[in-house]
C-alpha cells in the first residue's frame, strides 16, 4: 500500500497525473479519509494504462481495455480487442512512417537544389556553408 507521493514516485509521474487517472475512472484508489491510498491492483493498472498511453491509445480504448478484463476472467475478450486495437495501431503507424519518409525524401531534395543554387550563385563558397 502507497500513498499518492509514493505511488507517483514509484510510476514516474506527477500526483496530478493519478488524480486525473481516477477522475477518468481508469484507477480507483482506496480511501482513509482524504488520503488516497494504492494498492499493488492500482499500481499495476497504473503501468498498463502508461503503458498503453506511450503506445498512442486513447484514454477511452484503455479504459475499454480495463472494463473486459474486469468482467471476462479467461482474458479472451480482452486480448481479442487488445489484437484489434493493436492491428489498428500498427496500420495507423506504417501510415505515419511511410508519410514522414516522404516528406523527408522531398525535404533532402530541396536541400540539394538549395545547396546547389548558392554553389552556383556563390562559387568561391563552399555549398556546404547552408548546411
Amino acid at each position: 500500500m502507497l500513498g499518492i507521493q509514493e505511488a507517483a514516485s514509484q510510476l514516474g509521474v506527477t500526483m496530478r497525473t493519478l488524480r486525473f487517472y481516477e477522475d477518468k475512472g481508469l484507477i480507483s484508489p482506496q480511501r482513509a479519509g482524504t488520503m488516497r491510498i494504492y494498492s499493488r491492483r492500482e499500481i499495476g493498472r497504473m503501468q498498463l494504462i502508461l503503458r498503453g498511453k506511450r503506445l498512442g491509445f486513447t484514454i477511452r480504448e484503455i479504459k475499454d481495455f480495463l472494463d473486459l478484463y474486469e468482467v471476462d476472467p479467461e482474458h479472451v475478450e480482452q486480448m481479442r480487442n487488445l489484437r484489434q486495437k493493436v492491428q489498428e495501431r500498427i496500420k495507423d503507424l506504417r501510415k505515419q512512417k511511410k508519410a514522414i519518409e516522404q516528406t523527408l525524401d522531398e525535404l533532402v531534395a530541396i536541400e540539394a537544389e538549395a545547396n546547389f543554387w548558392i554553389a552556383k550563385s556563390r562559387p568561391d563558397k563552399d555549398a556546404s556553408d547552408a548546411g
